[in-house]
């Protein structure tokens, strides 16, 4: 009997300090109030001050290793392709090509609205109307290669015209 008064006892002390040490965890939340809180793989934990941190970036899921940043250091980044790009159509005309950060896309001509990925250092464009588009650094300038509907991109492309970046967002 004097063990069942021992755990009840016991029990009723934990049940009277849990209100107070669940009141006492906000106290140390508020102090970390306005930063970010890092924890490594090792286990090893670093803040930063939000008030010094302008943006975070997550590397691709590895399954998406394709759309990864290029090894090759003579290659753009992802963030050179962003914004409008005027190109030719392969008849001696041009049109605007625009690239938005979130894998939108969207050409002047017919008003197509398409997604692009980075992959190798260069932009690949899949279009709504079946054509697809690449967007490659050649030497020193970029080219746009175009690849009617049910063509690859490893096939050989109906055109190839000059690109230029008219509207560069931030990289």
């Amino acid at each position: 009997m004097r063990k069942y008064f021992t755990i009840a006892g016991l029990t009723s002390i934990l049940l009277m300090a849990l209100p107070a040490a669940l009141a006492a965890a906000p106290a140390a939340a508020k102090s970390d109030q306005g930063s970010i809180v890092i924890v490594f793989k090792d286990g090893h934990r670093q803040s930063f001050k939000l008030a010094e941190v302008a943006r975070v970036e997550f590397a691709p899921p590895a399954a998406t290793a394709q759309e990864s940043e290029p090894a090759n250091s003579h290659q753009p980044s992802r963030g050179h392709f962003l914004g409008k790009w005027q190109v030719g159509d392969g008849n001696g005309n041009t049109f605007y090509i625009t690239l938005e950060d979130n894998g939108d896309a969207w050409k002047s001509m017919g008003k197509t609205r398409g997604k692009w990925v980075y992959v190798d250092g260069e932009a690949r464009v899949s279009w709504d109307d079946g054509w697809q588009d690449v967007l490659r650094k050649v030497g020193s300038k970029y080219m746009k290669f175009a690849y009617a509907a049910g063509k690859s991109f490893s096939d050989t492309p109906d055109n190839v015209t000059d690109a230029r970046n008219t509207a560069p967002k931030p990289i």
